[in-house]
């Protein structure tokens, strides 16, 4: 199987090359590392050395610029624009039509709603994992539903 290799001018005038993603047809720039199992949409751009995490989609349009990091199981929505160095953890949704600024952070599990906006340099913290509370609430439920039958 061969790759195919397409070029494109950026805005100075140097010739950027990229390679289309086996899944879903993304364009990749050389240097960026993608997953296999990842999923860029059509149109979707990952600048060189960009990283994009295992299990992570990235919707149509969107633009994934150079030195930025997108974790494992990442949902980033279309027409995303995450900017130059910005790093993305693990579990994150990000919906559509947002801007990411350069060397903002965000953390492990949060979720942006569609729109939104982080500043440069900005951060958005973890958020816990619910599972663990959903699980720990049902055992609870389960306890107290033997003791009222065991009375």
């Amino acid at each position: 199987m061969t790759r195919q290799v397409e070029s494109i001018e950026d805005d100075a005038g140097a010739v950027v090359y990229y390679h289309r993603h086996g899944n879903g047809g993304g364009l990749v720039g050389r240097g960026a590392v993608v997953a296999d199992s990842a999923r860029l949409g059509p149109m979707t751009y990952v600048e060189p050395q960009a990283r994009i995490g295992a299990c992570t989609r990235v919707g149509h349009g969107s633009w994934i610029d150079r030195r930025a990091q997108v974790g494992e199981r990442t949902i980033i929505g279309d027409a995303v624009r995450v900017g130059h160095g910005t790093i993305i953890g693990n579990r994150v949704h990000i919906g559509s039509h947002s801007r990411i600024g350069a060397g903002a952070v965000i953390g492990h599990g949060a979720r942006l709603a569609a729109d939104s906006r982080v500043p440069d340099g900005g951060r958005v913290a973890s958020q816990p994992r619910r599972r663990a509370a959903v699980v720990a609430d049902k055992r609870q439920r389960v306890r107290t539903a033997q003791k009222k039958l065991a009375a």
